[in-house]
């Protein structure tokens, strides 16, 4: 939200000595984001004043119109004499009001201005363009002014080009400071001085002559006001400080009845929709619509509409979808000049809509159309049901001044009973939530101040110990304010943030860090380690993202949670698996030119296990009971936590200290074995085919749990036709483990390891084998024979050639043994190998090489 510093003047007495970055820190204190305070005209120096052409003379032999124009200025320039100017814009004739720079002025930006030959004549100034002087983008002609004006008016003023414009990032709950009025409230409340509330209008009563107006959904609209006013000025323009208004607010003009509810809407907060009353046929309505029902927006696309979109509609169907924008049948029509000059009648005949739509329904519009629009922002956050009439009101007296019109007598209200919303609170709560001693005057001033009504005591008098209860009437522009600890908030905020005491939780023994916590913590610690990155997706997912990765129809990891409310269409579920997220962000990262990746992620997945059944939401004035707490966590998906990492380019760099290495598939799986090892759990890798991995590069990972092998996941390279379809860099591998069954798998909690202070035995041994026996399978057996005293085995070379035979490899392991308490005998570590060799010969049949 855009707020002009001098129209927040217009409600609030602020001292004259206020900045808009004064104003600023005040609304920041209040619990406002301030976002910028923008100085326009900073730099600029007169003279600018208003000019009227007084003669054109158009100059030949140049590659662009240049046109040499004489302008009266009246006295600004100290003679009386007209002003010769260079022009090269097309747009303006002989009697028009123009703005002139005259020389020894500054625009916008330090360009200072001053008298030189140009196209052969002296060009004494410049007539403006609006983005020279700041108010716009629009080079492409000169601002031309009403005829109003006279010659020689300061510009500076009269466009008011020197004001400050605090940019305001409001907030979900906050829907009130849509408004220069909600934002005049909070600086008044800031500064301790009386507002003066634009909304308080007097306002005709409703009659039984008004436009007909049926609604027949009255939980979707509970308030409808609409006016008539006739009799506009078909080329009625909106007036200069309204057109700046909107402008410094960073709304475009459009024409004056437009101009007008824009401008109601920012000074009130209440969306607004002009109708051409010609253009309406029959009664106005207000319903669902009917599934597949068209209507064309004032954006000139043709929607379709759901059975759960709000519209208006007149007797031939929808004319505007309630609450996001209206339709293009009953656009206001501007005047406007013909091709054989004649001027086309423009709309003369209005009615006002000043309506209040239900938020949900207006947010799921605008989210299904994708038509998020000024008035849709502010009914999904809540807009005041009371302001209606005196928008309309406000709306119909700026017509009346502006354009002439006249407001016809009949007045329709259509509104759904409802009393005021109140909450019962104890006076000390907001100092047990706080933990600073407001007392009960302060409390009942600070909600005043919010505008709410609080009552005293509602026990009975005499009653010993009775709590010092408070009843607060909530106002209408205060959706948010719905339970004891929202009131308790706007105490604390407007007390000041800073005021609020420094102190450490003193947190109850055995309530640290779960199991599940720390190992989450310590994957994160062993992966960053050993060289990823962690990049965290969002959760949402959708069934491109499993065509990509090659999911056949049957496939588990395809049914997903899908959200009522999705952030977008095109990703309706939750994620079943961390690969989309995490491939979109390696190809995101190598599009920008970083192509050596190792990324990672921890998080939860989630699969359609639960009930499905709604729970009902627990109260906040109490503990839930373990009965609503079952029911929620019935209600729950399962969300087993997961931990994914993908590679691509360069695992080891080339430099100065040898040659690099690319990422393969082995990276992957070591990546599943330094997750694993730190819950103390001994992966099994077998040889897989599972999409989106390469068929003869994927593994599967098990882990032991009960004494039987779990699949806990995959590792390998990703699949060609997924990287093609993702758009990934070649051999790109990637690697999902299931971290709560890696877990369960480890039992007892990780240990620091013993450091033994004897040496280390060091044995090698190359075993012969077939090249169908998995290279795991051997390893399992020489761990089996090796006995306690090993250490560590790893495979250091994989051999294949003629002399081993057809189907035949070369497996070469290094054995590391070591005593905690003494040193190793050479014959105690040549028996351990020996051991270990005798198992492996058993079990794999495999033969000692060299033997």
């Amino acid at each position: 939200m855009r707020a002009p510093l001098s129209w927040l003047r217009e409600y609030v007495d602020l001292p004259a000595s206020e900045t808009g970055r004064d104003v600023a820190a005040r609304l920041i204190a209040a619990g406002l984001e301030v976002e910028t305070v923008e100085r326009t005209g900073a730099g600029l120096k007169g003279p600018l004043v208003v000019g009227r052409v007084l003669a054109v003379e158009e100059l030949s032999g140049f590659k662009k119109p240049i046109r040499y124009c004489q302008v009266d200025v009246g006295g600004a320039n100290g003679t009386g004499e007209p002003q010769n100017l260079i022009c090269g814009a097309t747009n303006f004739a002989v009697g028009d009001k123009v703005v002139v720079v005259l020389p020894g002025a500054v625009l916008p930006g330090g360009f200072e201005i001053s008298a030189r030959k140009t196209y052969g004549h002296v060009s004494e100034g410049m007539i403006c363009s609006e983005r020279e002087l700041g108010l716009g983008e629009d080079h492409g002609g000169i601002l031309v002014l009403p005829p109003e004006h006279e010659a020689g008016t300061d510009a500076i003023e009269l466009l008011e080009l020197v004001d400050e414009v605090l940019d305001i990032a409001v907030t979900p709950d906050r829907g009130y400071c849509l408004s220069l009025r909600g934002l005049a409230r909070e600086t008044a409340t800031a500064y301790g001085l009386p507002l003066r509330d634009p909304a308080l209008l007097d306002v005709p009563p409703p009659t039984a002559d008004g436009y007909p107006v049926r609604v027949a959904d009255p939980l979707g609209c509970d308030r409808f006001t609409a006016r008539t006013v006739s009799g506009l000025r078909p080329g009625a323009r909106s007036p200069i400080w309204l057109q700046r208004r909107l402008q410094k607010a960073g709304m475009r003009p459009v024409s004056l009845p437009v101009d007008i509810t824009n401008y109601v809407m920012l000074e009130l907060g209440q969306p607004l929709h002009a109708y051409d009353r010609s253009r309406v046929q029959g009664t106005i309505g207000v319903r669902r619509a009917e599934s597949g029902e068209k209507l064309i927006t004032l954006d000139g696309v043709k929607r379709t509409l759901d059975a759960g979109d709000l519209v208006i509609t007149d007797d031939r169907g929808p004319i505007g979808l309630a609450g996001v924008m209206g339709g293009a049948d009953t656009e206001i029509a501007d005047a406007a000049a013909g091709p054989d000059g004649a001027t086309a009648a423009g709309t003369t005949d209005v009615v006002i809509e000043a309506a209040h739509f239900d938020p949900v329904s207006v947010a799921r519009s605008a989210r299904r159309h994708k038509l998020s629009s000024e008035a849709s922002r502010r009914f999904e956050r809540g807009v005041d049901p009371q302001a209606a009439a005196a928008a309309a009101q406000r709306t119909v007296d700026l017509l009346k001044l502006l354009a002439g019109g006249t407001a016809d007598p009949g007045v329709t209200e259509i509104t759904t009973p409802s009393g005021p919303r109140t909450v019962r609170m104890t006076a000390d709560h907001p100092d047990r939530v706080a933990g600073v001693a407001y007392g009960r005057e302060t409390v009942v001033r600070r909600l005043q101040q919010v505008g709410c009504d609080v009552y005293g005591n509602t026990a009975p008098s005499g009653t010993p110990g009775a709590p010092d209860e408070l009843t607060v009437t909530v106002p209408s522009w205060r959706p948010d304010l719905t339970d004891p600890n929202d009131l308790a908030e706007e105490v604390a905020r407007l007390e000041g943030y800073e005021n609020l005491p420094a102190t450490l939780p003193r947190p109850l023994p055995g309530r640290g860090l779960t199991e599940r916590q720390r190992l989450h913590r310590r994957v994160g610690r062993a992966l960053a380690g050993a060289g990823y990155v962690e990049a965290p997706s969002y959760p949402f997912v959708g069934a491109a993202a499993f065509d990509a990765l090659g999911l056949e129809a049957g496939d588990p990891r395809r049914r997903t949670v899908q959200l009522v409310n999705p952030l977008s269409d095109e990703e309706p579920g939750l994620r079943t698996t961390l690969l989309p997220g995490l491939l979109a962000s390696l190809r995101r990262n190598d599009g920008r030119g970083s192509h050596d990746l190792a990324l990672f992620e921890t998080g939860l997945v989630f699969l359609p296990t639960g009930t499905g059944d709604a729970a009902g939401r627990p109260p906040v004035t109490r503990r839930p009971t373990r009965e609503e707490l079952d029911a929620l966590d019935a209600a729950l998906p399962e969300q087993p936590r997961h931990v994914a990492v993908v590679l691509a380019g360069s695992r080891e760099r080339a430099g100065w200290w040898g040659a690099g290495r690319p990422a393969t598939w082995a990276d992957a799986v070591e990546a599943a074995r330094t997750v694993a090892a730190e819950a103390g759990v001994r992966l099994t890798v077998e040889s897989a085919a599972h999409a989106p991995w390469h068929p003869g590069r994927c593994a599967a990972l098990h882990v032991l749990l009960d004494g039987a092998p779990v699949p806990a996941g995959h590792a390998g390279e990703l699949h060609p036709r997924v990287l093609k379809a993702l758009g990934l860099p070649e051999r790109t591998c990637a690697m999902e483990l299931d971290l709560d069954l890696v877990e369960r798998a480890g039992g007892e909690p990780v240990r620091a390891p013993h450091v033994s202070t004897f040496p280390v035995a060091t044995q090698d041994v190359a075993l012969v084998v077939d090249a169908a026996v998995p290279a795991a399978a051997v390893e399992s057996a020489l761990r089996a024979g090796a006995g306690e005293l090993l250490e560590s085995l790893r495979l250091f070379d994989v051999f294949t050639g003629e002399q081993l035979g057809a189907g035949r490899k070369s497996l070469a392991y290094a054995l590391r043994f070591r005593a905690p308490d003494r040193t190793l005998k050479a014959e105690e570590a040549s028996a351990a190998r020996d051991a270990a060799v005798a198992e492996a010969v058993e079990r794999t049949g495999a033969v000692l090489r060299g033997a």
